[in-house]
């Protein structure tokens, strides 16, 4: 375990002085040691937090507030943390039990997403914000090489998907509710559920158009309850 920390330190482009703090930040709950990564990793959230709510801040000057939180939220998550963890490579440096380990653990979404965070809380700690922002920023931009509106915002039912995928383990579900008005201007309504509970629904002039609109509907309702 040594060599890949050495190795992960090298990613991280920084050394840890303090090799204890980068131990905690890798030490799952599961592993049932006096200490585990759940502080640094609500460190971290904040630290990420702000980071990003800056990077957006100045990247988009002429974007409003409402439409930069939705940004933020598709950029702060834990699906958007795995990606991060998984660039570098944190998987096979975490310290979970054997049971865990058996349980494909250093594959799961959750533990790598809050390993990634307790990584930059510990940063944070040791080496201050420029540090961690100076890396955070660079993972994401190479996790996302087009950070704008239009990429993230393009298309709801993948964006939603991914969402649902973190958060519940599912994919959502479209249903046609009705469709109503004459042949030649007939709209339809549909309703998007998740876990069987609807959680919008909404008219278009095609099927498509309204899955899109209720998936755009469903996104601002789970990123209100998750923030």
């Amino acid at each position: 375990m040594n060599q890949r920390l050495e190795a992960l330190q090298k990613r991280l482009g920084y050394q840890f002085k303090n090799q204890n703090l980068i131990t905690e930040a890798l030490t799952h709950k599961s592993s049932k040691q006096p200490y585990n990564n759940e502080r640094l990793e609500f460190l971290g959230d904040a630290v990420l937090d702000l980071i990003v709510g800056e990077y957006l801040f100045h990247e988009f000057t002429a974007v409003a507030e409402g439409e930069l939180s939705k940004l933020r939220a598709s950029l702060v998550n834990e699906k958007s943390f795995e990606k991060l963890a998984r660039l570098l490579g944190l998987g096979e440096c975490i310290y979970i039990s054997l049971a865990e380990e058996n349980n494909s653990g250093r594959e799961k979404s959750s533990i790598l997403s809050n390993a990634f965070e307790a990584i930059m809380g510990a940063l944070y700690l040791e080496a201050g914000l420029e540090k961690a922002r100076e890396l955070a920023i660079a993972l994401m931009e190479e996790a996302y090489p087009k950070i704008n509106m239009d990429a993230i915002f393009r298309d709801h039912k993948t964006t939603l998907q991914e969402l649902t995928q973190a958060y519940y383990g599912e994919t959502p579900e479209y249903r046609l509710v009705r469709s109503f008005g004459p042949d030649h201007k007939k709209e339809f309504e549909i309703a998007v559920s998740v876990r069987g509970n609807d959680l919008s629904s909404a008219c278009g002039k095609s099927k498509k158009e309204a899955q899109q609109k209720a998936a755009q509907l469903a996104l601002e309702i789970l990123r209100s309850e998750k923030r």
